[in-house]
């Protein structure tokens, strides 16, 4: 027969090409995360100040599309890195906020981590052992992403604590699943991309940790 032995019938992937690609991803990920915790400790260890939110939107913007445009080339891991690279390193100024900022600092930041890798590891796995399709999540997801973002940029202005503490809920909840929605679409073939799902996988984290910080700030950083 012809048929392309990484393809079953009726066009879906095997098992072996989505455990490729969930495998390249994974790679990918743990190698970004690393770097971008090291930038992020450059970034502390020098006492860089906060990037201006419009200039880090645009620069963020602007990696992402890149990243994007180069999804299937080589280069395209240079610019997963340099974006990944990017926001490790504009957590530095939010860490040394925390660590000098609030008493019980370094546990705010330890538990924000905590709860980020469990979250990421407890959704992770259901998705893989269960292998259920969450594809029917997508368009909550990005409509709960752009609320969160419209609301975001809105206390930019506002400066309000409960919109804060609202809105960094809904990234909570919101990354979260998609978690479970990227994961899925790997397992099922939805995404054959690995440098797109890294990305996916990271930004998710990288929200909830941030929004985590936010919330476990406001609400512990009394104690």
């Amino acid at each position: 027969m012809d048929q392309n032995p990484q393809v079953v019938q009726y066009g879906r992937p095997s098992e072996l090409t989505t455990n490729t690609v969930l495998r390249k991803t994974y790679v990918l990920l743990a190698a970004t995360l690393l770097f971008s915790a090291g930038t992020a400790w450059y970034s502390m260890a020098t006492h860089v100040s906060f990037i201006n939110p419009w200039m880090m939107l645009l620069i963020y913007f602007g990696l992402l599309f890149a990243t994007n445009a180069l999804r299937n080339s080589p280069a395209g891991v240079v610019a997963v890195f340099a974006l990944t690279g990017f926001l490790g390193y504009t957590l530095g100024p939010l860490l040394s906020f925390y660590l000098k900022a609030l008493p019980n600092g370094r546990e705010i930041i330890f538990y924000a981590l905590g709860t980020t890798g469990l979250v990421f590891l407890t959704l992770s796995a259901y998705a893989i052992t269960t292998r259920k399709n969450f594809s029917y999540m997508g368009g909550f997801l990005v409509t709960g992403m752009i609320i969160a973002f419209v609301a975001s940029i809105a206390n930019l202005f506002l400066h309000m604590p409960v919109l804060m503490l609202v809105t960094s809920s809904i990234f909570v909840l919101v990354m979260s699943g998609w978690i479970l929605y990227q994961t899925s679409a790997i397992i099922n073939g939805g995404e054959t991309n690995y440098i797109v799902a890294t990305v996916n996988l990271y930004v998710a984290l990288y929200d909830i940790f941030v929004s985590l910080l936010q919330i476990f700030g406001v609400m512990g950083g009394r104690d």
